[in-house]
């Protein structure tokens, strides 16, 4: 793990010698402990990033073109998993792809993302690691693969969000996603201290955290939505609310 103090060794490292420095992807806990410490590290110019807009797991890049003079990009590659023959290839999930990498040998801080659709994956890595996992994964569960690196994201992976309107008493975090994931408020509730609530890929606590047009909500188990808008108040007092469901 990329703990606080290693946090700080990148940042120096960056700092004095004039180069740039990567964590491994990182996890909603450890993005959570960074953010923590965002303003002791702020020298260094620290950036997230994970490969896409949206991603969950991201690495940090500390240093910035106007202090180095040159940009250096993430070392991310984006490799592109399908079955060698699809109408014989099993259905597969998050799980099936990531068991079949770990079993590589893999440590999980060098891969980011893994989003699947059908029996397709999209696959971030460490740009250290894709030629092994290229060369050295041929199956998942039993469906022969074939992999190759891409330069971006495919659209049949991108989200396919769902509009729905719902009204709430307040646009706190708590109230928008028990409507949205369809609970009660106290199982709402219990999410919170569990560290099962993530706004804007950081982990929330404070369920009273008021919603801003933009901000990103999973739950872990129940989904994923951006709150959109408010549009003002029923006929009974309920706040009117868009939301982007995926």
């Amino acid at each position: 793990m990329d703990d606080i103090n290693r946090l700080k060794d990148l940042a120096d490292r960056s700092f004095r010698n004039g180069q740039y420095t990567f964590t491994n992807f990182l996890s909603a806990g450890e993005i959570t402990i960074f953010k923590e410490h965002e303003n002791e590290l702020g020298y260094a110019h620290p950036e997230l990033y994970g490969g896409y807009e949206g991603a969950e797991r991201r690495m940090i890049r500390f240093g910035n073109e106007e202090d180095l003079g040159f940009q250096q990009p993430f070392p991310i590659s984006i490799l592109s998993v399908k079955p060698v023959m699809s109408k014989f290839a099993d259905d597969l999930n998050h799980r099936d792809f990531l068991g079949a990498l770990m079993n590589l040998g893999i440590k999980r801080e060098m891969l980011g993302d893994i989003l699947v659709t059908g029996k397709e994956a999209c696959v971030f890595c460490k740009d250290s690691i894709a030629d092994y996992i290229i060369e050295n994964l041929s199956r998942v569960k039993h469906t022969s693969v074939k992999i190759s690196i891409t330069d971006e994201l495919g659209d049949i992976f991108l989200p396919d969000k769902k509009e729905k309107m719902i009204q709430v008493s307040s646009p706190r975090i708590d109230a928008v996603a028990a409507k949205v994931f369809n609970l009660s408020r106290q199982g709402m509730l219990e999410l919170f201290p569990a560290g099962y609530v993530q706004l804007n890929g950081i982990i929330c606590t404070e369920n009273a955290k008021v919603l801003n047009p933009g901000d990103k909500v999973s739950a872990r188990g129940h989904g994923k939505f951006d709150f959109a808008e408010q549009l003002g108040l029923s006929k009974k007092g309920k706040l009117n609310c868009k939301v982007l469901i995926y």
